[in-house]
């Protein structure tokens, strides 16, 4: 569940995630049937036991396969090295799964379900950045002859058939790998996909077509992944035809003057509602933020169309709960309080006792090397001294993220500006990182759990029992109910307040057919043809 502090300065929704360096001359329209990706990314491992950036997730996406997988185009669940969904027993805890069967890895070995079973362990106890996601909710993992998968849960939790479709949970090949503490490849991998990788040096990572795949022959004969130091770089090869695609690390104004000069006989951009979001965390035991009052009041000064439009040109979407609106439990609460109204704040700051000659005063921290992020904290404090003059006060702070980070949980910020983007796609992904607390009291707050590690330190009983009630319930409808309700308590007690969705971005020139962005974050590179 990780909070990504690493994402780009100033566009961070696009999503294409891969390092490669090569010369401009080593492109795409030079290698027949290959596609060349731009990009200003970086990855150090990929390795799916270690691996935890969005970077290193699209090429894993692209070079294993997983248990389960989204359809195209949706976010609903399909299985991939899975026959079917989970047979799940009646204790909520036991999923049994088939298996495919006649899959290889990349090295020749057969997929069966040892080798799966091998993967998941490994995943849990090399004990990599992304191992707690598994290790924290799976007891066991066993294989049942060749082609079942029973796999065990701590206690009970309807999302993990999402968590399994999370890109590190891939099948890699037992001969390639080991289990042990920080045993790990970074610069090969083994898996079923696909892809082979053939090339990750210094200066370039290279993909080839695996002709045997399972699923399907790849509509190209391979991905190069081109790394640019800077946007305006990327920005221009991509304008002169140097490369295929242009992924993450564009500018704002770079991707406003490629969309309005897209054309059928220049290139083409696709664009689709993301799944990162923006919001202020509330620290609810830091004065006056205890009040809920000023809470309230500042969640009703928030202009997120202002926010769309001023800075962002268009290329966020406004955001009024945790979460996106591609998921169907989503519940727009924050439409209530509506944006810059003006009036309820007022009022309620003249209930909780301040005036122009005693004004609110609070402190608003950012990141200070992610430019839109001060960008939007200059504009959340003009907006409140245009309408609201001296009522409140509002001081901008800045601290770069690795420090910010780092003190998070001490309660050092008052109020901060941050993103998150999923490990996997369902409700409580973005629910329980934020709102559950493992240890506290309604009079202390949260001591222990989410809400400390988002700097909230929020607390409340029943948003925990709610939680822990979603998790256990399997009918989906009755699942929307509860996390309705939780985003109901969400915005009558305010300790965040959503702000943007990210808009996934993705250029191609005109020779390019069937590149698709997901909703996941993810970029097929499969479907992809050259003509």
């Amino acid at each position: 569940m990780l909070r990504k502090i690493w994402r780009s300065l100033i566009l961070s929704v696009l999503c294409l995630s891969v390092l490669i360096g090569c010369t401009p001359s080593e492109t795409a329209t030079t290698e027949t049937g290959r596609i060349t990706i731009g990009t200003t990314a970086t990855v150090s491992t990929l390795d799916p036991a270690d691996a935890y950036n969005t970077f290193a997730g699209n090429l894993l996406y692209n070079l294993g396969d997983r248990l389960y997988r989204y359809k195209p185009g949706t976010g609903e669940l399909e299985p991939q090295l899975a026959t079917a969904l989970p047979k799940v027993n009646a204790d909520r805890l036991t999923y049994t799964i088939p298996l495919r069967k006649g899959v290889v890895f990349h090295d020749g070995e057969p997929f069966n379900a040892k080798a799966m079973e091998f993967s998941l362990k490994r995943f849990i106890e090399n004990g990599g950045g992304p191992s707690f996601l598994l290790a924290d909710v799976i007891d066991s993992v066993s294989a049942v002859g060749d082609d079942q998968l029973v796999i065990k849960l701590q206690k009970p939790f309807a999302g993990f058939p999402s968590l399994l479709a999370f890109s590190g949970a891939c099948a890699v090949s037992p001969k390639a790998y080991k289990i042990g503490e920080k045993a790990f490849e970074s610069k090969t991998f083994v898996g079923t996909g696909p892809y082979k990788l053939v090339k990750f040096g210094n200066d370039s990572i290279v993909f080839d077509a695996n002709d045997q795949y399972w699923g399907g022959k790849p509509a190209n004969r391979g991905v190069n992944v081109q790394f640019f130091s800077s946007a305006a770089n990327l920005f221009n090869a991509f304008r002169t035809g140097a490369i295929d695609v242009a992924g993450q690390g564009l500018a704002i104004e770079q991707v406003r003057n490629l969309r309005e000069n897209a054309s059928e006989n220049t290139w083409k951009m696709l664009e689709r509602s993301g799944s990162g979001i923006d919001y202020l965390s509330l620290n609810v035991k830091s004065p006056p933020l205890d009040r809920l009052e000023v809470r309230q009041a500042i969640a009703a000064m928030v202009d997120r169309p202002i926010l769309e439009s001023r800075i962002f040109r268009g290329q966020v979407e406004p955001l009024y709960s945790l979460l996106p609106n591609s998921l169907r439990e989503q519940k727009p609460v924050f439409k209530e309080l509506g944006d810059r109204n003006i009036d309820k704040a007022r009022k309620l700051l003249t209930k909780a006792g301040y005036s122009e000659s005693k004004p609110l005063q609070v402190e608003l921290w950012y990141r200070s090397n992610v430019s839109s992020d001060g960008l939007a904290a200059t504009t959340l404090r003009a907006i409140v001294q245009k309408y609201l003059g001296n009522l409140m006060q509002v001081q901008l702070n800045s601290v770069e993220s690795v420090t910010a980070n780092a003190n998070v949980e001490s309660g050092a910020y008052p109020i901060f500006l941050w993103d998150w983007s999923p490990d996997f796609l369902d409700a409580d992904n973005y629910i329980q990182p934020f709102m559950e607390c493992a240890k506290g009291s309604a009079q202390k707050g949260c001591e222990k759990g989410s809400t400390v590690v988002q700097g909230s330190f929020y607390y409340n009983d029943r948003v925990n029992e709610l939680i822990d009630r979603s998790r256990k319930e399997q009918n989906p409808e009755a699942r929307k109910r509860l996390f309705e309700e939780l985003q109901t308590i969400l915005v009558n007690e305010v300790p965040f307040i959503p702000l943007w969705q990210n808009k996934d971005v993705l250029f191609v020139q005109k020779n390019i057919q069937n590149a698709t962005l997901e909703v996941t974050q993810k970029v097929p590179f499969a479907t992809m043809k050259k003509v």
